[in-house]
């Protein structure tokens, strides 16, 4: 069948004008006999309303054509105050549509594949622990049982030389490789006598509530100090692997940590892993305690949100967990506290078959990507609120029936505002934590409420310290992931926690009478419209090289798309840790540039308060300053 790719410019377009425009049916009424005639289908329909309204995400059928219809964004222009766009390529003729076969992961070889014996000789073989842990792919030798072999016996030596003798609470998502590796992970775990704790019955568990079992266990002066493992590799495809490791502060683990974990992983699968202690997994599986995660903490969410405000507004709210870990927390939630929730999609699958494509035609459960939520956002009118989680429920993305799908940095921007004027017992001198490349927007409304904020380089771990000891009360990255206090002021996580970031959704509705899509509208009308962005531009392995080496000496530019340039940033100014990059900044825009540490690219991030244009400026001289500096 023939592909027609159809960008939709509007919120809809009828049917018989997408025939036309799609070049299907010529303008003499050839579009009204095609549909009279029962030879057009809409989502695999039979549609006979020749002005049925068709949206972004669907697909039309008709005389061999296949039509996919979605939205028109991923170029650099036109630019939407509404959207945050990440690439300046077009999106995948599929990107928004379900997959289809051809695309979906063989399962069995995969599992099969993560047998196979990895060559610490070949550098994308080894272990490399990046903001997130390990990842990758038993397909490409990346992501195997050598691997978890190595990490987990490095683990386990770290946490002996510094002292950590309590519990270790041990996680995983629904990705195919999340298993065997804890399978694996148990094996090492309990060869080297570590009180390991596991979700009982084989169940799943968010990154978020090992973070906050590790808390409350810690939380007791007179118990040993604890730690976790969530197996998981994010939202990235179902092919893939991770392994991460939280240490007793439940959050992320430092650089420092992970390098240590990193060289001593690497060293014992150089020598074969014959210094790694493994027990037969029936053995070890009767040392591992089995424990109900979930109950405490859903029992404990009334401290962080308002759940009876939720219960008595009767909002009727939608959830796609994608498939994740928060598959199985839902339903216990609403009933716990009444709420009328709709699990629209509880499938899980380790294809992730019933996924929509993302922006570059892979599956990939990326929660704030309007592709990989295509399914949820097509719904956004049936709630009054909606979100999704990805497989790790470490991200949010929340619809709402104002805008749909939120930018990311429009919601961080509507909670840190509601939470700051919503939470009466939070310390006023708690700051609100951000990476460089949030939106400004977030800086303007904290000092409009005479606040304080903290921006840091980009990865979470730089806000556990200050979520733990109440240093901040907020802390959220621009890929939509975030946390924040107790309504107490005490620490609830310091993970990222997309479950109460959810809920906080539906707290903001229930309370100011406004979906958080419109909540923003109303913080942009005082503070300002942004414009955001961000494109990916091609380095060489030597200019990547040489981010480490700017400084701000290095960029001779005064002025920056007509403005002066009133700032110029190598180190973080929250925390005056490396950012690993540059950031420039004037009164109404800014840029960040930072290399991939996967691709021979630079990204490129930018920000205007003044317009696209403005914005479009800002990315070309942005080209132009970091290639300066670059020399």
């Amino acid at each position: 069948m023939q592909p027609i790719d159809f960008q939709l410019r509007g919120e809809f377009i009828e049917l018989c004008n997408l025939l036309k425009l799609a070049g299907v049916a010529d303008s003499g009424g050839r579009g009204k006999a095609l549909v009279a005639a029962g030879e057009v289908t809409l989502d695999g329909r039979l549609e006979s309303r020749k002005t049925a309204k068709v949206r972004a995400g669907q697909v039309v059928e008709c005389g061999g054509v296949r039509i996919a219809v979605r939205a028109a964004v991923g170029m650099i222009s036109p630019v939407s105050p509404n959207q945050s766009l990440r690439s300046s390529a077009m999106p995948h003729p599929l990107a928004g549509l379900p997959a289809p076969a051809e695309v979906l992961i063989d399962v069995a070889a995969l599992l099969a594949a993560y047998h196979n014996q990895p060559d610490v000789s070949i550098a994308s073989q080894r272990v490399a622990f990046g903001t997130s842990g390990h990842r990758g792919s038993a397909f490409n030798l990346s992501f195997n049982e050598a691997h978890i072999l190595a990490i987990t016996q490095a683990v386990c030596e770290y946490r002996a030389g510094a002292g950590i003798t309590g519990p270790l609470l041990l996680g995983m998502d629904s990705h195919a490789l999340s298993a065997p590796a804890q399978q694996t992970a148990i094996e090492v775990l309990a060869a080297n006598g570590v009180d390991t704790r596991i979700q009982s019955h084989g169940g799943y568990t968010p990154t978020p509530v090992i973070s906050r079992a590790i808390l409350v266990h810690n939380a007791d002066p007179a118990a040993a100090r604890g730690d976790g493992i969530v197996i998981t590799p994010s939202h990235n495809p179902p092919r893939d692997g991770g392994i991460k490791y939280n240490p007793p502060n439940g959050g992320p683990a430092d650089t420092d940590v992970t390098g240590w974990i990193e060289d001593r992983a690497n060293a014992l699968m150089a020598d074969g892993n014959r210094e790694v202690k493994r027990l037969p997994y029936g053995q070890a599986l009767a040392k591992v305690a089995q424990e109900d995660f979930a109950t405490p903490y859903i029992a404990d969410l009334e401290n962080v949100i308002d759940m009876a405000a939720i219960k008595k507004a009767g909002l009727k709210i939608g959830v796609d967990p994608l498939g994740g870990a928060a598959v199985a927390y839902w339903k216990p939630i609403a009933e716990k506290y009444g709420l009328n929730i709709e699990v629209v999609n509880p499938k899980v699958d380790p294809a992730f078959a019933f996924m929509t494509l993302d922006h570059d035609g892979k599956i990939r459960m990326d929660c704030s990507s309007p592709y990989a939520m295509a399914s949820l956002v097509k719904l956004k009118d049936r709630f009054d609120i909606a979100w999704g989680n990805d497989a790790d429920v470490d991200r949010h993305g929340i619809v709402t029936p104002s805008v749909g799908l939120m930018n990311p940095n429009h919601y961080l921007a509507v909670a840190i505002h509601y939470l700051l004027t919503h939470r009466p017992a939070w310390p006023t001198t708690a700051a609100v934590g951000k990476t460089l490349v949030s939106s400004g927007l977030i800086d303007r409304v904290v000092k409009g409420l005479g606040r304080t904020f903290l921006e840091v380089p980009v990865g979470f771990k730089w806000f556990s310290a200050g979520l733990l000891d109440g240093g901040l009360c907020f802390g959220g990255e621009e890929s939509a992931g975030a946390s924040f206090l107790r309504r107490d002021g005490r620490a609830w996580t310091t993970d990222k926690d997309g479950i109460i970031l959810g809920l906080l959704a539906a707290e903001i509705t229930a309370v100011t009478g406004a979906d958080p899509g419109r909540y923003y509208q109303k913080l942009a009308a005082q503070h300002g419209t942004p414009y955001y962005l961000r494109i990916d531009a091609a380095a060489t392995p030597a200019q990547k090289a040489a981010f480490k080496q700017l400084t701000p000496e290095k960029v001779a530019a005064a002025t920056l798309a007509g403005e002066p340039i009133t700032g110029k940033f190598t180190r973080a100014p929250g925390n005056d840790a490396p950012i690993g990059g540059l950031k420039v900044a004037t009164e109404n825009g800014w840029f960040a540039a930072r290399p991939s540490g996967t691709e021979d690219i630079y990204k490129i991030y930018a920000e205007s308060f003044k317009s696209a244009e403005h914005l479009q400026a800002i990315i070309k001289e942005a080209r132009e300053i970091v290639s300066a500096a670059l020399g």
